[in-house]
């Protein structure tokens, strides 16, 4: 298949494009600063470009969102609306222009996450969002077919618990390796309007 990966040159993904790649998928990376196409899918028109150098897809697959953490007092109402457009908007836009590019039965994968469900302190602009691209993709899902839809809801990767292991006390952290597993469900399965949760 042909996959393009959005957040290829983060640590989630390079992992999916290493394991879509081996996998013998054509994967099309896209990054801000690296990759085939540079562009910051918080930006339409900047999707657009993209679309316009990638053709042929049966995939989009995005493991990137920017969402700031901080204490709730501390919080503005501009870091929440940057949280939507780093994380929900960025997605949802990239859906609705792509399903014009992927093929009858392609499929996208969104990167969602835990603290939705477990939140953890400085987390309520992540839980809110990441509970707001969970709900659409459920919603996305009976408008889109044949076209599928799921996203990838994981914990703490133990590979960042160096830099973010205080702020999840407790709590088993996984490999990248097994959220990548969870983009290789989605991409070549049938499911669709699910939530893939990695813990």
């Amino acid at each position: 298949m042909r996959v393009l990966l959005v957040g290829a040159t983060g640590r989630l993904g390079c992992a999916v494009g290493e394991t879509l790649t081996g996998r013998g998928h054509h994967v099309i990376t896209v990054g801000r600063t690296a990759g085939d196409i540079r562009a910051d899918i918080a930006d339409g028109d900047q999707i657009a470009a993209v679309f316009a150098q990638a053709s042929g897809l049966d995939a989009v697959v995005c493991t990137a969102g920017d969402v700031p953490y901080k204490h709730f007092v501390d919080m503005t109402p501009e870091d929440y609306l940057s949280a939507y457009r780093g994380k929900v908007g960025a997605q949802i836009e990239l859906v609705r222009q792509g399903t014009r590019h992927v093929a009858e039965r392609g499929s996208f994968t969104l990167i969602a996450g835990i603290l939705n469900r477990e939140p953890i302190v400085t987390g309520s602009a992540a839980a809110m969002v990441n509970g707001a691209v969970e709900s659409f993709v459920r919603a996305a899902a009976i408008e889109l077919a044949p076209q599928r839809i799921n996203a990838v809801s994981p914990t703490v990767f133990a590979e960042s618990m160096a830099a973010y292991g205080h702020l999840f006390p407790g709590v088993t952290p996984v490999g990248v390796d097994v959220a990548a597993a969870a983009y290789v469900r989605s991409i070549e399965g049938a499911e669709t309007g699910q939530v893939f949760i990695v813990q």
